[in-house]
């Protein structure tokens, strides 16, 4: 998946709404989080509060391991799932769970539902969320297929619900806008650090490297773990 528009521009649509359950009679094309006129009001001060927020990027392995793979995806992109499904078992079986590879997951935001999937996936706790990961992804054509926002929004909970939290739990998560500010914010800086242009991208050490096969990037990891 291509970037589409400037960083900037991303992230200001992104959070130009924080209420994210509310059904709404109308909706400008390029919002990506729906708002109401009191919502509106409040965005100045969820800006301010989502400085107190920590975003951390989601990671597996060992912190000490000798080689760092950085993945950006996107929920909604159709090339992230299929490395999802093609790739990152083998990568997780052979190289993380091993010890050899300390895998680290930034987050993409290309559109309003993948910035809300990842606040669900998020909702669940670092020890849920890659489990959600592996819903999101292997059901991405379900979930992520109609237009109508409020019905994805629908499929959404339904995950969140198959994992053990409940609509108050959804609810009061989603509609954080400090939360959702933050994670964009976040989003905003980490694109920036390796000039990324599309997903999935893959950091290997600290180079970058487009989307590839198992076999292509077993390659390299075990290059660099033999140096």
């Amino acid at each position: 998946m291509s970037m589409k528009t400037t960083l900037a521009a991303v992230a200001v649509a992104l959070v130009a709404g924080l209420g994210l359950w509310s059904a709404l009679p109308q909706q400008t094309a390029d919002s990506l989080l729906p708002i109401t006129p009191a919502q509106a009001e409040t965005t100045t001060s969820s800006n301010a509060e989502a400085a107190a927020v920590e975003i951390k990027d989601m990671t597996l392995g060992q912190e000490d391991a000798k080689v760092t793979l950085i993945e950006y995806a996107s929920y909604t992109c159709p090339h992230c799932a299929n490395f999802h499904s093609a790739v990152f078992k083998d990568l997780k079986k052979d190289y993380i769970d091993s010890g050899k590879v300390k895998f680290v997951y930034r987050e993409v935001y290309f559109d309003r539902y993948g910035l809300w999937a990842a606040m669900m996936a998020r909702c669940g706790g670092d020890m849920r969320y890659f489990g959600i990961q592996d819903i999101l992804y292997s059901t991405q054509q379900e979930w992520a297929a109609s237009n109508d926002a409020n019905v994805v929004v629908g499929n959404l909970k339904k995950i969140g619900k198959t994992v053990g939290m409940d609509d108050a739990t959804l609810d009061a998560c989603m509609q954080d806008g400090a939360m959702a500010q933050a994670m964009v914010d976040h989003y905003e800086a980490n694109m920036k650090e390796f000039d990324i242009k599309g997903t999935p991208t893959l950091v290997v050490n600290g180079t970058v490297h487009s989307n590839m096969s198992y076999a292509d990037l077993k390659a390299i990891l075990d290059a660099e773990l033999a140096k």
